[in-house]
């Protein structure tokens, strides 16, 4: 069981860091420091916002719109940290 916990809590982990990677995208393309016209970075955003949008955008269509800040990533994770750490201490 501790296996399957740990498992668990890797695949949480490694969707905070595509979350991040998401947010971080954003802002690398708001300020123009990425080519959206390379081939491989189409690609690394389009996998990234297929990835992260079913989950995101959801919580975008709650929340009210706070001028150009996107809070909705910072729900997610702490979110699946609070689900991660209620899974440890039910489960584990």
């Amino acid at each position: 069981m501790v296996s399957l916990l740990a498992l668990a809590s890797l695949l949480v982990d490694i969707y905070v860091w595509i979350i991040i990677a998401s947010v971080v995208m954003s802002w690398l393309i708001a300020f123009n420091v990425v080519n959206q016209h390379n081939q491989i970075v189409r690609q690394v955003i389009y996998f990234i916002a297929r990835v992260t949008e079913p989950v995101l955008e959801p919580i975008r269509r709650i929340l009210p719109p706070m001028g150009g800040l996107d809070l909705s990533p910072m729900l997610v994770i702490i979110g699946l940290w609070f689900l991660r750490n209620l899974m440890w201490e039910y489960l584990g």
